[in-house]
């Protein structure tokens, strides 16, 4: 029997690989503050989660910049937050 190593590299584009590389600056921009607002609360990111009623690792991705989030989900963390939707932005 024979086994082959392949890496995944051979199989993602390299258009793609850079598209993952460079996250969005709206995406960066929400994720930084949505964590200096939590962080100004000294909640943690599960603490977030639970009080918005998402999945704590939802969000590290959004801080991180790895989710195009809803608008829902938006409204969602604002509340959580005490702020407004605007303060988010």
């Amino acid at each position: 029997m024979l086994i082959t190593i392949v890496s995944i590299s051979n199989f993602v584009s390299k258009k793609s690989n850079n598209y993952n590389m460079e996250k969005e600056p709206i995406l960066l921009h929400f994720g930084k503050q949505v964590q200096a607002l939590r962080k100004d609360r000294n909640l943690s990111q599960e603490q977030l989660a639970e009080l918005a009623g998402v999945h704590r690792t939802y969000i590290g991705m959004i801080e991180r910049a790895e989710k195009n989030i809803t608008l829902y989900n938006i409204e969602r963390i604002a509340k959580a937050l005490e702020v407004n939707i605007k303060d988010l932005f």
